[in-house]
């Protein structure tokens, strides 16, 4: 979907300003409570990583442009948790929820560490040869799903050069959506700036963008 997170290349948002390694990682205690409020749901396993982001990427702009970080994290959270029946209205309202049994995939404080160094790897195994190498030419398709996607728009057109070849992966079109997984590869692309932005694009600039199989065409 062409939702409002997908800024690159956008004009008017000013410059990207890392804070730098001695920045805090929370910059209020209730930031600390909302990693915490998603990690903890996210173990229920009643939605996936994509659909999690997904969720993140359906807030209305108005709401996504002026939302924190963590704001943006934790509205997520609440449409998830309203759309998988775990609150409902009434909860969100009040601000709390009825006292029930601990649920299964509860996230226990001395299983949040091995849990979060695990990780959720996505790579998966794909039967089918690759379409593209190293080195070979390829088109980024233009195309305007109403789901999710990883594709970003700002090189959708552009012709780029295969970098690497990652094997499977989670596509995430599908499972942010409960349509299952369907693995297919994920390659390394790279555009040069002068193929997505023109002769105004910075001399030299070079985007690497992690693009899944289907997204792309032989040029």
């Amino acid at each position: 979907m062409n939702g409002p997170q997908d800024l690159g290349g956008q004009m008017g948002f000013g410059a990207v300003r890392p804070e730098g390694p001695s920045a805090p990682l929370f910059h209020a205690p209730w930031e600390a409570r909302a990693l915490a409020l998603a990690l903890c749901s996210d173990a229920l396993g009643r939605w996936t990583i994509d659909e999690r982001r997904h969720a993140r990427e359906s807030l209305p702009p108005a709401i996504y442009y002026t939302a924190t970080y963590y704001e943006i994290w934790t509205r997520a959270l609440e449409n998830l948790l309203l759309t998988h029946d775990l609150i409902d209205e009434g909860d969100l309202a009040a601000g709390t929820t009825t006292p029930a049994a601990a649920h299964p995939g509860r996230l226990t404080p001395d299983a949040v560490r091995p849990a979060l160094e695990a990780g959720a790897p996505s790579d998966r195994p794909v039967q089918t040869a690759p379409r593209f190498r190293p080195g070979d030419r390829v088109r980024a398709r233009v195309m305007h799903p109403r789901g999710h996607t990883r594709l970003p728009r700002y090189v959708r057109g552009a012709t780029g050069r295969i970098e690497a070849d990652h094997g499977g992966h989670v596509f995430p079109d599908t499972n942010a959506h409960g349509r299952g997984e369907a693995p297919q590869r994920l390659y390394t692309v790279v555009f040069a700036g002068r193929d997505l932005w023109g002769a105004d694009a910075e001399p030299g600039l070079q985007v690497s963008v992690d693009a899944w199989e289907s997204y792309l065409d032989a040029v």
